[in-house]
């Protein structure tokens, strides 16, 4: 056959882009096997879950992503664990901080500049005293932050200092059930109000790793606490493909 001229036309010409497609097909696997997974158990309504279905879905976050995903931590736990997210500003990390200096390139700059910086500082003032002291942990976990509703979590009220001290940085693992598009975040800031109809917000990074940077800025996504004593779990977006073994530890 490969002697006839026609029958050599009718090959394929461009076998490497096939093998490129079959090759991204193979990478997307697991991402739509994610989506199914929870497809299958998220409901479609944004609503709290029920203590089974959070069981459910801390069963797959945890396998699909290779990460220890739990709800509750040492008994503390949000009001929700489902809920609406919307875009936040840049924080101050450390006083002197500018909106400039958020951006390490020109790109850098054109994706997340535009949403500035707020006009106070978080939850727990500066993540770090001074410039001098800021380091590149201080800096990813003012580009992955987020920011949740500690003051509604149960037994809040009672427990302020504990609670302050429990939420602080802490490691949660951000969910578009939609599309799989996950970022290992830290909490850095505590919010929105509840008369605001949104349920937690994210930095401009955040939202843009988990597919909610244009349009409306406004999206159902999980979040559930990562159990990582030993701060092992790097930040930043996160491929099911591979687990949080494709992140750069900080």
């Amino acid at each position: 056959m490969l002697s006839n001229p026609a029958a050599m036309a009718s090959l394929p010409q461009n076998t490497n882009g096939l093998l490129a497609d079959r090759s991204a097909n193979r990478d997307q696997e697991p991402q739509l096997r994610t989506v199914k997974h929870l497809q299958e158990s998220v409901p479609t309504e944004v609503r709290k879950l029920t203590i089974e279905e959070e069981k459910e879905i801390e069963e797959i976050l945890s396998q699909q992503y290779n990460l220890p995903v739990k709800a509750e931590i040492d008994g503390i736990k949000l009001n929700r664990s489902y809920g609406l997210i919307g875009g936040e500003q840049h924080l101050y990390r450390y006083p002197g901080d500018t909106v400039f200096k958020h951006a390490d390139t020109t790109s850098d700059w054109a994706m997340y500049g535009g949403s500035g910086i707020a006009p106070g500082l978080g939850a727990w003032g500066y993540f770090v005293p001074s410039e001098a002291q800021f380091s590149n942990k201080d800096k990813l976990r003012e580009r992955y932050y987020i920011a949740v509703q500690t003051f509604l979590a149960p037994g809040f009220a009672e427990n302020v200092g504990k609670y302050r001290d429990f939420f602080k940085f802490r490691k949660m693992l951000l969910v578009n059930p939609k599309t799989g598009q996950a970022v290992v975040t830290v909490v850095g800031d505590a919010g929105p109000a509840e008369w605001t109809g949104k349920h937690l917000g994210g930095s401009p990074e955040v939202m843009h790793f988990v597919g909610y940077a244009k349009g409306p800025r406004k999206g159902p996504v999980l979040y559930f606490f990562i159990d990582d004593p030993k701060d092992e779990v790097p930040l930043g977006p996160i491929d099911p493909a591979q687990g949080y073994a494709n992140l750069v530890k900080i």
